[in-house]
């Protein structure tokens, strides 16, 4: 311990005080969860604690069997009629025009059949593409979803809805609002992590944030592009001073900012700020070594491939074992999915590199007993049309009007399909699934009631399904 006297706590405003301690601490990576200041206003419910430690664990409304979130981020909009909804009739149909009660309001060429074959898998037969070969292994403990429905074709709003629950205004992330109701099972890890390569995807951290609801359960972006652990987690060692000299540190600054608080009615964008500091310095001791993969057997490794996708998923299991509560992972920055051309070719790319991880990955999660307590979710902000982008048949445009999305694990009926687009793939048309239904029932599996886990904000009370929201209660084992 530093024998340093100890200047008095009146020597030095807080801005100065953050500014002459220079450690690493404050800037360990955690940029989503410093960047976003969470409004003035919010008021949290009374089994929601604001002070303390934001993420203890909390008690849910009913019982879940899910206790934790692994949502795997197809951005970009991969195509249903080219992965997990086959449609014959696009062979009799190629290269003519459809029918024109299915055509939508955009202007779109001739039918185009998919240029994958689909097999049946499992002992419940479900229909796979040989795109996702590997994953239709484990159709049985999935619930396929072929009718999900977004609002409109464009990235950025289909994006905030499904992330958020809204397309045009500032609202908390569905990971944000996990955390909010169940807190984190580890202290010493952000409860709600977001692996990304290469970069932030379109809307940037907006598809984390935690907007209203305090800053302690904002996202923390990790680029997985990298495989140094120092440059994973940026600036997590200090290279100038010991844990202890830090501590010192820590207990002074957090000393100057409690003064500050209760001079000011115990702010809670303060509280936020105060819990971010010592988390950083928590995760010193622990973060390293949960993104430390070669700390994993060569056969493990081997197993889930030395691709990014692999690496990003073999790290989500060490997290999930470390208790972190909910996981993004995400294909990468920009829009991977988005093939307006050369589709067979691109799609193909795409889930090479994410079909062996992902059978990987849900097989561990099942040898180690954790695929029953994990909900995992796959899926993009929307889908593709059947129909061929102009002026060529090799790419397909956006679709919200109905796409395929699957769950696997933590309480989800596997071996099921749930919902219909037509004979084409166009709408859906049977069980149709807005992004709200979706939202209500991953938070029904993890023992939350939709309708209750709520957060009072402008003088109302908000909701990840706003004013919406059905439990699909058929997709519930």
């Amino acid at each position: 311990m530093s024998s340093t006297p100890r200047p008095p706590l009146t020597a030095y405003t807080r801005r100065e005080a953050l500014r002459r301690c220079g450690a690493g601490f404050g800037l360990l990576g955690l940029t989503g969860l410093l960047a976003g200041d969470p409004s003035q206003g919010g008021e949290l419910p009374a089994d929601i604690p604001s002070a303390g430690l934001p993420l203890s664990e909390r008690p849910t409304h009913a019982p879940g069997r899910a206790r934790q979130v692994v949502h795997l981020f197809m951005n970009g909009g991969p195509s249903q009629v080219d992965t997990f909804d086959p449609k014959p009739m696009l062979d009799r149909y190629h290269g003519k025009p459809v029918p024109s009660n299915l055509r939508t309001e955009r202007k779109t060429g001739a039918a185009m059949r998919s240029p994958f074959a689909f097999k049946r898998y499992g002992q419940s037969g479900i229909e796979v593409s040989d795109l996702f070969a590997r994953t239709a292994q484990h159709v049985d403990d999935m619930a396929v979803i072929r009718s999900m429905k977004a609002e409109v074709p464009n990235h950025e709003p289909s994006l905030m809805l499904m992330n958020c629950g809204d397309s045009r205004l500032p609202r908390p992330s569905m990971g944000s609002w996990v955390t909010y109701g169940l807190g984190s099972i580890n202290q010493n890890l952000p409860g709600f992590l977001v692996l990304c390569p290469g970069g932030y995807p379109i809307v940037s951290t907006q598809n984390w944030r935690n907007a209203f609801l305090p800053g302690a359960f904002q996202g923390t972006y990790i680029d997985t592009q990298h495989q140094d652990i120092e440059k994973l987690i940026a600036n997590i060692r200090n290279s100038r001073m010991s844990l202890s000299e830090q501590r010192e540190q820590m207990d002074l600054v957090t000393e100057i900012n409690r003064r500050h608080a209760a001079a000011r009615g115990q702010d809670s964008a303060l509280e936020a700020r105060i819990q971010t500091f010592e988390l950083a310095y928590r995760m010193q001791s622990e973060s390293a070594e949960a993104f430390d993969i070669s700390r994993e057997p060569a056969s493990i490794r081997e197993a889930y491939g030395d691709g990014t996708h692999g690496r990003q998923l073999l790290i989500t299991r060490r997290l999930l074992e470390r208790g972190v509560r909910f996981i993004q992972v995400w294909s990468g920055a920009g829009q991977p999915w988005d093939n307006h051309a050369d589709l067979e070719s691109e799609h193909r790319r795409l889930a090479g590199t994410w079909d062996q991880p992902i059978a990987a990955f849900l097989a561990d999660l099942k040898q180690r007993g954790m695929l029953d307590s994990t909900l995992v979710l796959w899926g993009g902000e929307f889908g593709r049309t059947p129909v061929a982008e102009l002026p060529s048949l090799n790419g397909r445009d956006h679709n919200h009007y109905g796409f395929s999305m699957w769950m696997a694990g933590g309480g989800v009926k596997g071996g099921s399909v749930y919902g219909a687009t037509d004979e084409f793939g166009f709408q859906a048309v049977h069980n149709p699934v807005p992004v709200h239904d979706l939202h209500a029932t991953i938070l029904h599996l993890l023992g939350l009631d939709h309708e209750r886990l709520t957060f009072r904000y402008a003088g109302r009370d908000f909701r990840l399904t706003d004013v919406a929201g059905h439990v699909i209660s058929d997709l519930v084992a």
